[in-house]
């Protein structure tokens, strides 16, 4: 049974978001601020956590920075309705989703649903993609460059196999978001530029001349064609 760590100081949201999670066959724990939530990842070792970026003890976003140093554990955000600088900032930390308050339970756990989905382990039809020294073993879920691994989070490694499946293909942002996140009610165009911001960190260096994913201004991206 996989665990869902909650960390939320409001007491009736974390019981919602907790009953919710237990019904759909999740073991859910609750941390009420900063100090227990990173308790609890260390002793029950979840295997997602929804995190709340408003908290009597701290910022949501400085337990997110410190588990992003050592995990790509699946985190999902919650912010306030009208803080869109934190989710772009939780994005940019390696969030994998956002909900804005108040959410339903229902979407919570729908959402939870498909980021595991994104991290458990790819069809076997397509062990290995290679481009320009980078290679992207599917199955487990590993990227290396020039030999180096290289750490994403599962959202970051499912828009990049989306990408480098198809090199020169243009995609929108607005397809990028389906494919990473299926059809979500919220979700804007700058969550991908977060994810990709993120991406171009972890596999290109300074003196790099062409990025692996390219920009194609006022549509989205596409993956550098070789050809």
């Amino acid at each position: 049974m996989q665990t869902i760590l909650i960390v939320e100081d409001e007491p009736a949201l974390a019981r919602l978001a907790h009953d919710y999670l237990v019904r759909a066959g999740y073991r859910a724990i609750t941390a009420p601020d900063v100090t227990s939530g990173g308790a609890r990842l260390s002793s029950d070792r979840p295997d997602l956590v929804v995190l709340d970026l408003g908290l009597p003890d701290g910022n949501g976003l400085d337990l997110l920075r410190e588990l992003r140093r050592s995990s790509n554990l699946p985190v999902i955000i919650l912010t306030a309705r009208g803080d869109e600088i934190d989710r772009i900032v939780g994005l940019e930390l390696g969030a994998d989703d956002y909900m804005v308050k108040p959410f339903s339970p229902n979407e919570l756990v729908a959402r939870v649903r498909a980021v595991l989905r994104r991290g458990a382990a790819q069809p076997e039809t397509e062990p290995r993609i290679d481009v320009g020294g980078l290679s992207i073993d599917v199955p487990r879920m590993r990227v290396t460059r020039d030999g180096v691994l290289i750490d994403l989070t599962a959202t970051e490694f499912e828009l990049l196999v989306t990408l480098a499946r198809a090199p020169g293909r243009v995609f929108t942002r607005g397809q990028l978001l389906n494919a990473v996140h299926g059809a979500m009610n919220g979700a804007y165009d700058r969550v991908i530029d977060a994810h990709i911001k993120n991406i171009r960190r972890k596999l290109e260096s300074s003196d790099m001349r062409e990025h692996y994913i390219q920009t194609v201004h006022g549509v989205g991206y596409r993956f550098a064609d070789a050809g």
